[in-house]
């Protein structure tokens, strides 16, 4: 199997190799800490070795679950929010066909995501869309309580039993949750649901190669072993004996964090095929949400090439001088378009006639990364061998183990997340949930202060 990639000779003009090669002994520690435990966060490092010890077993009761959901369903609503969808929907998206929810003739159901936002627009087309088809639900949620997966669950759990009766219902409804407490593992003990274990010690931005993220990638019909085996690979050569000159995780891990101190406070993703978009989704949420805190940590954005180029391309080019770029390039696409002869020319692409649409896309690629690099932004390129499980399964345990070193190397604990509490608090007094009364009159008395005279 080939494996990942990364050039980093266009960040030599801001970062000399030898300073990265100085913080190859810290680095290296940062590295060792994610195996015994030594630093902050050492609750939640499951997802560390997990490609290399999910057993025969797990899988196979992953796979017969998916087999159960898409031989009930033509649409299974994939429920849940932040790392309890992104990771699925990186990889699914990834992988699918561009319009697959188009396909007529299928052999595994339209997949579709539901308790990721409060829109009420969104839900109720969806229940519409859903009301005279065959669904089934996969709730993702640790505790049940989460307010949009719980309200999603809530309307869809409701539509389900309407439509097929409670019998067939509990047939149809697989919970992803705590291993003994909380709402939704009291609700499928009561349903007699299939339940999974979302671990303890894995948080849910790590949590893609956990039932979490594999029973979705399962059921949209793609090889969660070739994804595991990816990981598994990647796992094996950023581990803790690997030297820092050889892990790329580490170096990559360096280079984000002595960039950040020259004052390069914003990195950009960057891909060049669609496929990807929401797998930069899942890559801001990784890296946001483990860095963002005390006051520290990179800004993570994303673009989607070549077409924001056509709206972000400017300020990337010529904007504050604050940013870096971290680019994925597929080196070999799965299918094959030629540009043809065309007589007439109007458009003046017969120079073109005979490439393949990737070449061009290669050449905008390269073309692009030198004029940012002209223009100053520091560029890293990653290159994965295919748009398939294995390069994928590499990408994300890569980008995982160069977070859990990233955070460490800043400084932070980069597996909790107390900030993501604070708009829930507001939220919950503005609506008066019990048990928060002095929330509830605090808020709305600097309400009051706000909106005086």
């Amino acid at each position: 199997m080939s494996s990942i990639k990364m050039n980093i000779q266009h960040v030599y003009n801001w970062l000399p190799e030898e300073d990265i090669l100085r913080q190859g002994p810290t680095a290296t520690a940062c590295n060792q800490a994610l195996y015994d435990g030594s630093r902050e966060g050492s609750d939640f490092l499951g997802w560390v070795k997990l490609p290399s010890t999910i057993t025969e077993d797990q899988f196979k009761e992953i796979e017969d679950a998916a087999v159960s959901l898409r031989s009930a369903c033509k649409v299974v609503v994939v429920v849940g929010i932040g790392g309890s969808y992104l990771g699925a929907r990186a990889i699914i998206d990834a992988l699918n066909n561009s319009f697959d929810w188009l396909q007529t003739k299928r052999e595994r159901p339209v997949i579709v995501y539901a308790g990721n936002s409060l829109s009420e627009d969104y839900l109720y087309e969806l229940i519409k869309y859903l009301e005279d088809k065959d669904f089934g639900i996969i709730n993702i949620s640790k505790s049940g309580t989460t307010t949009e997966p719980a309200v999603a669950f809530r309307l869809l759990k409701d539509l389900l039993e309407e439509k097929v009766g409670k019998s067939e219902a509990r047939n149809r409804i697989i919970a992803i949750t705590d291993a003994e407490k909380g709402a939704l593992r009291t609700l499928a003990t009561i349903e007699k649901y299939k339940t999974f274990v979302i671990p303890d010690d894995i948080g849910g931005r790590y949590s893609v190669l956990t039932p979490v993220g594999l029973l979705p990638i399962a059921v949209a019909g793609f090889d969660i072993r070739k994804l595991v085996h990816g990981a598994a690979t990647m796992e094996k050569n950023t581990g803790a004996n690997v030297a820092f000159e050889y892990n790329l995780s580490a170096i990559y891990a360096v280079i984000r964090n002595e960039l950040y101190k020259k004052g390069k406070k914003i990195e950009i993703l960057v891909n060049y095929h669609p496929k990807l978009h929401y797998f930069a989704e899942w890559w801001k949420q990784l890296f946001g949400e483990s860095e963002g805190k005390d006051n520290k940590g990179i800004f993570p954005a994303a673009v989607d090439f070549t077409t924001d180029l056509h709206s972000m391309g400017q300020w990337i080019q010529e904007g504050e001088r604050t940013i870096f770029e971290t680019v994925i390039s597929i080196k070999e696409p799965n299918y094959k378009v030629v540009i043809p002869h065309d007589n007439q020319n109007l458009d003046g692409l017969n120079y073109l006639e005979g490439k393949r649409v990737d070449e061009v896309n290669k050449m905008a690629e390269l073309g692009t990364r030198i004029a940012h690099v002209d223009g100053g932004v520091p560029n890293i390129l990653i290159e994965i061998p295919k748009l398939d499980e294995e390069s994928l399964g590499q990408l994300i345990y890569f980008f995982e183990k160069a977070c859990g070193i990233s955070g460490y190397l800043l400084g932070v604990n980069p597996f909790n997340q107390p900030g993501v509490e604070a708009y829930k608090r507001n939220m919950f007094a503005l609506l008066e949930k019990p048990g928060y009364e002095e929330e509830t009159r605090a808020i709305k008395q600097k309400l009051s202060d706000l909106y005086k005279g």
